[in-house]
């Protein structure tokens, strides 16, 4: 079986149940490592075998599932009676699509990789049912594996597992990835039942089922590797989010990025550094951000799903999120770059300064105590200390341009919209509620005015 692009192969993840031992009200596969939910490395994993032949059962808490991955494909599971209910519920979705082959995985596998997909596939090219399988020195609730001479017999959940019936345990467990031939299982799948002390039906026991017609079917033994292992409880999405978070940061390391205090570094395996970037931890960067070769980034920083350029600077205790940062520009400390913000080249921000829909042309500078929202900013203006734009009535936001070489005095505020011109200044402690043409000074404030003071509290 050709597993690279078959139009005739498409993968089925699990992703309705409760994860009752999560205790969270949302689903399982929605919970995080490194910033992203669980179902994402599952679904990234997939995607270059299968491309868009992905289908994602969900049910509990469907709507959550469907706003999270709004362009994925789902197939409802109204009641989840098991894993052979969902494969079930999934069937006449699968049957429609002309699927010959359907991969079934669990959506609490975070660590699972595309390389370790397709040697399991390789392995089981050919079956009618294929399992993977790990050994694992404490069992847990893993499904037991039995075996007989070595061929496998059956899958038996932990709970339901007697040795006086099945033999001794060997350590070998279900590791809830299988393949399966559509029209072998179609006749097997009504035969599953729910006499079992959890009342469901089981998908393993599609394997007991497909023995007993002399089917091909394989329990393919891929070692210790725990990255087949499911999440289900906090202790163990903790242990395997620290897991990934040592992976990443050894390959970040190996590729020549600089990082002191790595064992204190959260980088997100979807984010991507350069050779050369330096980072000081404690840091955390997430999601789809890009780090160019020369950038340092200094501690306490948290940098979601943002670029930034060659020789950026970005000094403690910043947070950006969404935000485009060009070469040679500097922010922080203690500066805040909301989604839409933006600093061309050679920009500083400075401390206690926010932005946001923000454009901070090249070389211009706001050092200092400043909010800038829905703002146009050109080359080389310098922003005083204290200065807000007022992009917001109650209703409705505005939006506010300063042209290039615009000096804005400290302490002013720009009711939008406005227009600031070229080479304009407004002068400190300003409220601006009207355009300030090209070179002319704007100044909006009372003249100042010495009364004397009442002495003995008259």
């Amino acid at each position: 079986m050709d597993i690279a692009n078959n139009p005739l192969m498409f993968a089925l993840v699990l992703g309705a149940g409760k994860g009752t031992r999560m205790h969270s009200s949302r689903p399982k596969v929605l919970h995080t490592l490194l910033g992203s939910p669980m179902l994402g490395y599952v679904l990234r994993a997939l995607k270059p075998i299968f491309a868009d032949h992905i289908y994602i059962v969900c049910g509990h808490k469907a709507e959550m599932l469907r706003e999270a991955f709004p362009s994925e494909k789902f197939i409802t599971q109204d009641q989840q009676l098991g894993t052979g209910h969902a494969v079930m519920c999934a069937m006449d979705s699968l049957l429609a699509a002309h699927a010959e082959y359907v991969l079934v995985i669990n959506g609490d596998a975070p660590l699972v990789t595309t390389a370790i997909l397709k040697d399991f596939l390789k392995a089981a090219s050919g079956a009618d049912i294929a399992f993977a399988t790990i050994t694992l020195e404490d069992s847990g609730a893993y499904g037991r594996v039995a075996r007989k001479n070595g061929l496998v017999q059956a899958i038996v959940e932990a709970k339901d597992f007697d040795p006086a019936i099945h033999g001794e345990a060997s350590g070998e467990v279900n590791a809830g990835i299988y393949l399966l031939r559509l029209e072998s299982v179609a006749d097997l799948l009504p035969k599953l039942g729910n006499a079992n002390k959890s009342g469901e039906y089981y998908l393993t026991d599609l394997v007991a089922l497909g023995c007993s017609q002399s089917m091909d079917v394989r329990g393919i033994e891929c070692g210790h590797e725990s990255a087949l292992l499911g999440v289900n409880s906090p202790l163990e999405l903790a242990a395997m989010e620290e897991t990934l978070r040592r992976q990443v940061v050894n390959n970040l390391l190996a590729s020549g990025v600089i990082v002191h205090a790595p064992d204190l570094l959260r980088a997100a395996p979807t984010a991507i550094i350069e050779p050369g970037a330096e980072i000081t931890a404690p840091c955390e960067i997430y999601g789809g951000s890009v780090i160019k070769s020369g950038a340092t980034i200094e501690s306490h920083c948290v940098i979601r799903d943002s670029s930034l350029a060659e020789n950026v600077l970005v000094r403690s205790y910043c947070h950006l999120e969404n935000a485009s940062v060009g070469a040679g520009a500097q922010v922080g400390p203690y500066a805040r770059l909301r989604p839409g913000a933006q600093l061309c080249e050679d920009a500083h921000v400075g401390n206690f300064v926010e932005l946001k829909k923000t454009r901070l042309g090249q070389g211009s500078k706001a050092n200092h105590l400043t909010y800038l929202g829905d703002t146009d900013v050109g080359a080389g203006v310098n922003i005083g200390a204290g200065t807000i734009t007022c992009n917001y009535d109650g209703k409705n936001k505005y939006r506010t341009s300063i042209g290039d070489g615009a000096f804005i005095g400290s302490n002013t505020s720009l009711v939008a919209p406005v227009e600031i011109g070229r080479k304009a200044l407004v002068g400190a402690g300003s409220v601006i509620t009207r355009n300030v043409p090209e070179d002319e000074l704007g100044i909006a404030r009372e003249r100042q005015k010495n009364l004397p003071r009442r002495k003995g509290g008259q």
